[in-house]
């Protein structure tokens, strides 16, 4: 398995674990986690033997603090880091680093889990609007700290939170930048479930296993990209168009024979067909994103 600096990475029976590990620190995201982060969804994308990502934080205090504000008033200002040279531009814009992570979690190819163990504040709750399932603990809490640190939503929060919770709530939770408990994020919809802290990773790996053991790799790839690139769409003509093409392409894939086969002889299936390989082409025309 490979190794990283601030995050453990672990594959077991299709499901790959990442978990965010600097405990010492609540977890609190710095430049080489955002590295270590990008690197290890390429690995997820590129190992056809991950059916399901898990996201999750190392100790019981916090899934990621937020920013590491160990260099404190210049922790956002990226022209003051040292090696600010080497830093990822836009023109010139810097990139927001949770918004590479963000970014790469909305290109995933496979589906993504966040158990949010503690503590999920500033980047730490705005890089989990990515994920497409997001569980929490009886003891986890929220913080879209932002406007209490003097910046702005970070890690396109402003694209992401109001799909999730609405325009209102996702207003004043930014306005507000007040922490708030699992249940209210249960209540709101952030969160779909909360566990006690023994129960979260089990909870976890039983969605990732459904997947896992039951769904089509490239089926369920294709079914992420369509749902979530279909959010900004003008038109459900340009879903009916992007439906079309995968359909076209699965329908006469070694998959859907199998799992027709599968589901006739009341058997679990077995699809041959690899993510890597079989991904279909479904938005030729799309440009790419300007910050691509």
């Amino acid at each position: 398995m490979p190794e990283f600096d601030t995050i453990l990475y672990s594959r077991e029976e299709g499901i790959a674990t990442i978990t965010l590990n600097r405990p010492e620190h609540m977890n609190a995201f710095n430049p080489q986690m955002t590295k270590d982060l990008l690197a290890a969804f390429d690995i997820t994308d590129s190992d056809d033997e991950v059916k399901a990502v898990i996201v999750t934080g190392a100790g019981d205090r916090a899934f990621c603090a937020g920013a590491d504000l160990g260099a404190g008033g210049d922790t956002f200002d990226y022209t003051a880091y040292d090696d600010a040279d080497s830093l990822p531009k836009a023109g010139d814009v810097y990139r927001d680093l949770g918004g590479l992570v963000t970014m790469r979690i909305f290109d995933s190819l496979k589906p993504v889990i966040a158990a949010s163990n503690g503590a999920a504040a500033g980047v730490g709750a705005s890089m989990q609007l990515a994920m497409d399932i997001r569980i929490a603990s009886t003891k986890g809490r929220y913080g879209f700290v932002f406007a209490r640190r003097g910046i702005a939503p970070d890690a396109a929060a402003s694209w992401f939170l109001p799909r999730i919770v609405g325009i209102s709530t996702a207003l004043s939770w930014t306005y507000s930048g007040r922490v708030f408990g699992a249940e209210e994020a249960l209540k709101k919809g952030l969160v779909e479930s909360l566990h006690e802290p023994e129960d979260l990773l089990p909870a976890a790996r039983a969605i990732a296993r459904e997947i896992a053991d039951n769904c089509a790799p490239v089926s369920i790839a294709v079914t992420r990209r369509l749902m979530w690139e279909m959010l900004a769409a003008e038109h459900p003509m340009e879903a009916h168009k992007a439906d079309s093409r995968a359909i076209q392409s699965r329908g006469a894939s070694a998959d859907v024979r199998e799992g027709v086969a599968a589901f006739l002889e009341k058997r679990q299936p077995d699809y041959p067909d690899q993510v890597s390989r079989d991904f279909p082409e479904m938005f030729p025309d799309r440009p790419k994103p300007a910050f691509g």
